[in-house]
């Protein structure tokens, strides 16, 4: 069904979402539902009449799940009724549903399984298992996705999944209406994907990493019917004519070449052949084109396949008509009306930090976008390891996929946002009352809240940082002397006078800062307009109501996953002379596990990012301790570090670094 959008369809979706009725009720909700009412009765699941055309095993399990039993005679029903049209929905009635929960009954409209499937998952979040006896708060709720696809990727070709991880991130992640999983399959690395055809493409002698780790035509076949129940939409991408080193090694032969070309049509029958989905990706990215006719031939290729065709942009240049979608990567890519784009700009998460880029990545707005057009499908988040990463959990831990595919969940299926990540960027306003800061803050009281209680054994490493509030200073200049000693090293003041100049102290709150973000001026930062050869300094004062050891997060370099950085020399926290004191007791790095100082993408990271390691003991004393952080920066890009991140981050965790330490206040003023 096509999607009209019109000044007054934007109109009437504002209106709907004004007037939804939020309350205590619906504040676990992710995503949050476009439209919300609260009823006083509860839906109690006991004997269950269950009266549904389609869905009827999920659903059955869906009752036994949560404590109740299928009954024909039951008086209490669950209902799902299929219907041509929903009312009130502006956009994508395909994934539509409006769902009524009252004391006896549970009725679901949807156009289509998908519809249906969504209101299941919304359900099962409405349940209150506190009781012996499960229940659902009484509502009614119409909802729609602003945006059609809300997706990740996977970039196996560099790194290797095994199928079962690949599963858990689908499964649990279309819990929270996560639609599409991307999954790039070839690399200069290796070819992930089984070739029946063609078996030496798969031997560990044509792979530099994880060598003989591969997927069999079999298991994509299974990985396909697994998304295919999760409603989850399957895009394999086959990277051509580009990040190819290993066809070449195998086939000694350029994929553009006439010879090439055969050999690539050979496995895009096998693939096509494999994939029963409608699109197959062909990458086209980073690439010089020696042969004009390869792109437009494999195009026509993989469509007379039967599939439509997804590449990326920028890339090959398409006029409309001559691709079926495309997909945007780092700031140059640009949509173009007539071919539908996924944004995935801003969103590679290799390169985010832990605390700050997921504030950006909540408050952004897609492709600046409020919602979703015939021209603007959607978004992608990625995660590129181009250095190598050994362990699978620590491909989860250091790109924070779930807490950033969450806030991700939410924008898409919501829409709006404030920003395309420049105005406050990466910077949560310090005015609490603001609604970007009370947004956010419910959004992360609700993710913790999945934190514990479904995502336990998974990898997830945030923790509250709304509460974690510094005092900054302007940054003063070193000259290139980074040990260089400034007024606030010998006495905290709200402002000071260095050679005759003001340097004032602002507020910021987050248990990550970044002071100049990585991308440079391209996603605000603390300072507007950050210079080289400048040291900051940040402190704030916890009270503590105990004498405790606690654990500490701390870094001052949050390593990318993309770069071959060294890591830190031994007994420094970086090569910015970062230093941190708690009670004006220094606190030593840990001891680096990578010694290595020739830079190699293939030497993985070891301890360099706190969420990886456990965290540092420290002594807090009962009462307020005073946490006191000395931030110079050099040049922005130094031999050592290729993109210098001029950020800390400095929390307070349990010993095990699973939670927040409960109880404690952070205010620079002292204030209880």
């Amino acid at each position: 069904m096509k999607n009209y959008y019109s000044l007054f369809t934007i109109f009437l979706w504002s209106i709907f979402c004004l007037i939804s009725t939020v309350t205590e009720a619906d504040n676990l909700l992710l995503p949050k539902p476009q439209q919300f009412i609260s009823k006083s009765s509860d839906f109690v699941l006991n004997r269950i009449n269950l009266i549904t055309p389609v869905l009827q095993q999920g659903w059955t399990d869906f009752v036994i799940e949560h404590g109740g039993y299928v009954d024909t005679h039951a008086s209490s029903v669950i209902e799902v009724i299929m219907v041509p049209f929903l009312n009130g929905v502006l956009i994508n009635q395909e994934e539509a549903y409006h769902m009524t929960v009252n004391k006896q009954k549970i009725e679901i409209e949807a156009v289509t399984e998908r519809g249906v499937y969504w209101a299941m998952q919304t359900l099962a979040q409405l349940a209150d298992k506190s009781k012996k006896i499960t229940s659902f708060q009484g509502c009614e709720i119409l909802d729609w996705p602003a945006f059609r696809i809300r997706g990740f990727m996977q970039d196996v070709g560099r790194s290797y999944l095994p199928l079962e991880e690949l599963k858990r991130e689908i499964a649990i992640l279309s819990k929270f209406k996560i639609n599409v999983f991307h999954w790039h399959l070839t690399e200069n690395q290796a070819w992930r994907l089984q070739s029946k055809i063609f078996p030496m493409l798969n031997d560990s002698t044509n792979m530099t990493r994880f060598p003989g780790s591969y997927y069999t035509l079999e298991e994509a076949k299974e990985l396909v019917a697994f998304c295919k129940a999760h409603q989850v939409l399957l895009i394999p991408e086959i990277d051509m004519p580009g990040h190819s080193a290993a066809f070449v090694r195998t086939f000694r032969h350029d994929m553009q070449t006439p010879e090439g070309m055969k050999i690539l049509k050979l496995l895009l029958d096998e693939i096509c052949d494999t994939f029963d989905v409608p699109y197959i990706h062909i990458g086209t990215d980073e690439v010089g084109f020696t042969n004009p006719q390869f792109v437009p031939q494999m195009v026509a290729y993989v469509r007379s396949k039967g599939k439509k065709v997804i590449s990326w942009n920028p890339g090959w240049k398409y006029n409309p008509g001559e691709i079926d979608m495309m997909q945007l990567w780092s700031y140059r890519g640009k949509a173009q009306k007539g071919i539908p784009a996924i944004d995935s700009r801003f969103h590679y998460l290799n390169h985010y930090d832990t605390f700050g880029d997921i504030v950006a990545l909540y408050n952004s707005r897609i492709y600046n976008e409020e919602m979703g057009s015939e021209d603007l499908a959607g978004v992608i988040l990625g995660v590129w390891n181009d250095r190598m990463l050994s362990k699978e959990q620590n491909i989860i831990l250091e790109n924070n996929f779930y807490p950033n595919m969450l806030a991700i969940a939410e924008r898409a299926w919501k829409g709006g946002g404030t920003e395309y990540f420049d105005k406050q960027g990466t910077i949560l306003p310090t005015d609490e009352n603001s609604d970007v800061f009370r947004d956010f803050a419910d959004f992360e009281h609700r993710m913790l809240w999945y934190k514990e209680h479904l995502f336990g054994g998974y990898p997830f490493a945030y923790v509250k940082q709304t509460n974690v509030k510094w005092n900054i200073t302007d940054a003063f200049p070193n000259e290139g002397d980074l040990r260089k000693v400034f007024p606030p090293e010998e006495e905290l003041n709200d402002s000071y006078i260095y050679e005759g100049k003001q340097y004032k102290v602002r507020p910021a709150i987050g248990a990550g800062i970044y002071l100049r973000h990585v991308w440079g001026n391209l996603v605000p930062a603390f300072y507007k307009d950050p210079q080289e050869d400048h040291t900051a300094y940040a402190y704030t004062y916890v009270y503590s109501p105990a004498k405790q050891i606690v654990g500490l997060w701390a870094e001052f370099q949050n390593y990318g996953r993309s770069e071959n950085d060294l890591p830190p020399l031994q007994g420094k926290w970086d090569y910015k002379e970062s230093r941190i004191w708690i009670n004006d007791q220094e606190i030593v790095p840990p001891v680096w596990t990578a010694i290595h100082r020739k830079k190699s993408s293939e030497i993985a990271l070891g301890n360099e990012n706190c969420v990886v390691r456990p965290p540092l003991q420290v002594h807090l004393n009962k009462g307020w301790n005073k946490v006191f952080l000395k931030l110079p920066v050099g040049k922005f890009t130094i031999d050592e570090v290729r993109l210098v991140k001029w950020m800390f981050t400095t929390v307070f965790v349990t010993l095990d670094g699973e939670k927040a330490v409960e109880g404690l206040i952070y205010s620079p003023e002292r204030k209880l």
